[in-house]
């Protein structure tokens, strides 16, 4: 009998994660699969979890819970000889990596997806020793999203980062940042910097529109000025799917990418803090087998 490992967050879709367990379970049953449960209590345990799946070979993952939860569930994958199908429940804020492989954003409609025979070859990016599932951000506007809290996420969903993002803007704060790729260098100040594997980024779906899951490719955005009037058509691009070509924007496509700037710099990844400044970014193909909706 195959084997299936369940790795639910708790605090995801307003701490309604476990009420949709043993629907996943009873259909993961129904498609042959001997099940085994695991609900996190901190931080790094969806990839403890993940890693034990790992290494005692089962045949899926399936995550239930935010981007947050999946790209520690990733991480597990990483580096690692078998590397299970891997199954996703979306119950978090924005959930983009869902969106970008079109899986139900309603949990009921997911679960049901995950008896699917179909799968998804999916890029995984590299940011210095770890993996992530879909963008990483750097900058003021960066680090000021990392401080929206678990509860005002679990209270208010996608408000909680717009609030974060609304005082940020006001302050105008940007910082010197140095960006190399494929050997140019862009030196300059920026309250931004985005780098996405999929089209999908804070819920906006057209950031990216020629950015596909499997293509090898970082799709990255340099915001040159972000005040408060000038953020309005920024976002109108962004609605249009034009953002690319937004006059205060630099846009290009990269395998490697490298950002450093002599000032403290947060960063942004997944919808999570990651690491200061210094950051190296990197794709590596293809990298995981997602199940997806039937054709």
């Amino acid at each position: 009998m195959q084997q299936a490992m369940i790795i639910m967050n708790p605090s995801s879709g307003k701490a309604e994660a476990r009420d949709y367990i043993r629907a996943v379970e009873e259909v993961l049953q129904g498609a042959g699969y001997q099940v085994a449960v695991h609900e996190t209590a901190g931080e790094g345990d969806a990839t403890a979890f993940c890693n034990q799946a790992c290494s005692e070979k089962y045949d899926l993952v399936v995550a239930i819970g935010g981007d947050g939860t999946l790209h520690e569930t990733m991480n597990g994958l990483a580096n690692q000889q078998h590397r299970p199908k891997l199954g996703i429940v979306p119950m978090g804020t924005v959930n983009d990596f869902a969106r970008a492989l079109q899986i139900p954003l309603l949990p009921e409609e997911a679960i049901r997806t995950l008896s699917s025979s179909h799968t998804q070859r999916v890029d995984m990016g590299r940011l210095n020793d770890r993996l992530f599932a879909n963008v990483v951000a750097a900058g003021s506007l960066a680090g000021s999203l990392s401080s929206v809290t678990t509860e005002d996420k679990t209270r208010l969903g996608f408000l909680a980062y717009l609030k974060e993002g609304i005082k940020e803007l006001a302050s105008n704060t940007a910082h010197t940042l140095t960006i190399t790729h494929d050997g140019e260098i862009w030196e300059g100040s920026s309250p931004l910097f985005i780098a996405a594997l999929t089209n999908s980024v804070g819920g906006f779906e057209k950031l990216a529109p020629a950015a596909a899951v499997d293509d090898g490719l970082l799709h990255c955005f340099i915001v040159k000025d972000l005040h408060l009037l000038n953020s309005v058509t920024v976002s109108i691009s962004l609605l249009l799917g034009n953002l690319r070509n937004h006059k205060d924007v630099i846009y290009f496509t990269a395998k490697e990418v490298s950002v450093r700037s002599a000032e403290p710099v947060q960063t942004n990844v997944d919808g999570e803090q990651g690491p200061p400044l210094p950051i190296t970014l990197s794709t590596i193909p293809r990298h995981i087998q997602v199940v997806v909706p039937e054709a």
